[in-house]
């Protein structure tokens, strides 16, 4: 197809790369390993260690696991938030031949379960923090062999020993538990220090990861991501982000903040992966809600790469003491995950001096697949160009391309998009064309320079009189009023028009009334796009990864009708 829009990429960014330059990831991560052995990899609660580290742990770890007789191709499962041991057991599982599963950690034991058979995981490696989670299931799932970690496991002595103690007994955040047969994390390690690694040679149509999909639009599924899939993505972004590189001086070693999930796609890639394919650091954030300690993180660096979603973004912006910070050195700002809304990056841009670079991925397209140029200066209000190697197509409900302009479904082909659904056949095939796109589910447009344009999710899409409401439009409009920190808006039924916008806000001015809003949204939005509900809420609900579930507001609307 014509891909018009390589006529706007930034000079010195490729079309497209050579996904076949390695057979796998774990060919990548052995060549970073050497190159970059002495360097430090990842940090966490100032503990360090070095890609040489790594290395030696993951080696050790994916050797004990061979140990326990699992075979290539088996699924182990991980479930653990941004702490030193989810990158050294991502190496391990991946070097073993075993096909990692990334698992939310918040997951209740339904989620946990379901995907627990769905992947047919044998093993397990998991923070003892939700391990009372996998004691309520794991007797209904495959799996055989479980490890525990604790937070302080890596950390040292006599650092980690206190870590742990305080999680257990000051803060109370682990739960009883029993798991009998299991084996804790740092005697896996022991043991496999005295143990061969054994390195399959791994191919490009290998599986390296499922990823499963958030599950706010019902049964989560396990997207299957070839070692090909992640180096295709992995390159292709390494290439898209070398202008924003260039924006300002970088003193030492790229640095990225990891504050987002690792077990979500967006971080996996764009922070993890990508940091060790390009030799960063990464600076792990445990748990990024907690402002000020994340703040308390970021002030002992400096700040390179910072992915992040709109709700980080936002919240971090709304800190006084964020704003202190030295962002002299902070060169890419990427959005993604959720539309970023313009008051968001308006205010971003005036702290940090570094405009945000919105971009667009899933689960099934292995993270992005659509960014704005790295060295942009203003917000764009789009999600940028394809990336190399991608083809989009904007399509109608018939499958047919749609004018430039026009709405339509998003549709993806390219190295970066699944294989399929995990064992599912029947939801491979509603979501695939018969020439390889995927179908996003997401509304988008496409204009003359290639730029794309979310405007909703079709499922999200608010029916008023006949007329299509798109949430992020209102939510957007309502967003830039100077008393409003969050808000979420859906459809509810309507007995005159079918459908009515209703509007969920967090205030941040405690005096901003529901009257004001509403003459705020009769100012800036037509008659069927004003909201007809407003309720205040103290918080909105979220996903672990931050994204706003529309759904949730949704059927308590429906729950308190009935």
């Amino acid at each position: 197809m014509d891909r018009f829009w390589l006529k706007s990429y930034p000079a010195g960014v490729p079309a497209d790369i050579d996904p076949s330059a390695y057979p796998s990831v774990v060919s990548l991560f052995e060549e970073t390993f050497s190159k970059h052995r002495d360097m430090r990899a990842y940090v966490c609660m100032d503990k360090a260690l070095t890609f040489g580290e790594i290395d030696t742990l993951s080696a050790a770890l994916g050797a004990w696991l061979q140990g326990r007789g699992l075979k290539r191709g088996d699924r182990v499962a991980i479930m653990m938030p941004n702490i030193l041991q989810y990158p050294v057991a991502v190496a391990a599982v991946l070097r073993a031949g075993f096909i990692a599963v990334n698992v939310n950690p918040l997951y209740t034991a339904r989620e946990l379960e379901h995907q627990l058979k769905d992947s047919g995981a044998q093993a397990i490696i998991i923070l003892e923090n939700f391990a009372t989670t996998l004691q309520q299931v794991i007797d209904h799932t495959a799996v055989k062999h479980v490890v525990v970690a604790s937070m302080g496991d890596l950390l040292g002595f006599p650092k980690g020993p206190v870590v742990n103690l305080v999680v257990r007994h000051v803060r109370k955040m682990v739960p009883t538990w029993s798991l009998p047969g299991h084996a804790k994390f740092n005697d896996a390690l022991s043991a496999g220090r005295g143990m061969t690694l054994d390195k399959p040679q791994l191919g490009p149509d290998d599986v390296a990861v499922l990823q499963y999909t958030g599950g706010t639009t019902g049964v989560s599924k396990g997207a299957t991501l070839l070692h090909r899939t992640l180096v295709s993505n992995l390159l292709a972004s390494e290439a898209w982000m070398q202008p924003g590189l260039k924006r300002r001086k970088i003193s030492g070693q790229l640095t990225i903040v990891c504050a987002l999930p690792l077990y979500h796609v967006f971080a996996f890639v764009t922070c993890g992966l990508l940091g060790m394919r390009t030799g960063a650091l990464n600076i792990l954030i445990p748990n990024p809600r907690d402002l000020p300690a994340t703040i308390k993180d970021l002030a002992k660096h400096k700040l390179n790469v910072f992915p992040a979603v709109n709700t980080l973004f936002n919240g971090l912006a709304n800190n006084a003491d964020f704003a202190k910070l030295d962002f002299s050195e902070l060169v890419i700002s990427n959005g993604g995950g959720m539309a970023v809304q313009e008051a968001v990056a308006k205010k971003w841009l005036a702290i940090t001096g570094c405009p945000i670079c919105e971009g667009y991925g899933l689960s099934e397209t292995s993270s992005g697949i659509t960014c704005n140029p790295t060295d942009s200066e203003a917000y764009t209000g789009t999600i940028g160009l394809p990336l190399p190697n991608v083809e989009i197509r904007i399509l109608d409900d018939a499958g047919k391309d749609v004018a430039l302009g026009e709405a339509g479904e998003i549709a993806i082909r390219g190295p970066q998009v699944m294989r399929d659904y995990w064992q599912q056949p029947e939801e491979t095939a509603k979501v695939m064309t018969p020439d390889g796109f995927f179908k996003s589910g997401d509304v988008g447009i496409m204009d003359a320079r290639g730029y794309v344009k979310i405007v909703d999710r079709k499922k999200d899409m608010i029916l008023v009189s006949g007329f299509n409401v798109y949430p992020n439009e209102v939510e957007a409009v309502v967003a830039a009023h100077p008393g409003v920190l969050e808000c979420a808006a859906i459809g509810v039924p309507d007995a005159n028009s079918g459908e009515a916008v209703m509007l969920f806000v967090v205030r941040k001015d405690p005096s901003l009334t529901k009257e004001a809003l509403a003459e705020f949204c009769h100012r800036e939005l037509t008659g069927y796009k004003r909201p007809k509900h407003i309720e205040f809420r103290t918080e909105l609900p979220k996903t672990n990864v931050g994204k706003i579930l529309r759904r949730e507001l949704r059927d308590a609307v429906v729950k308190k009708a009935a």
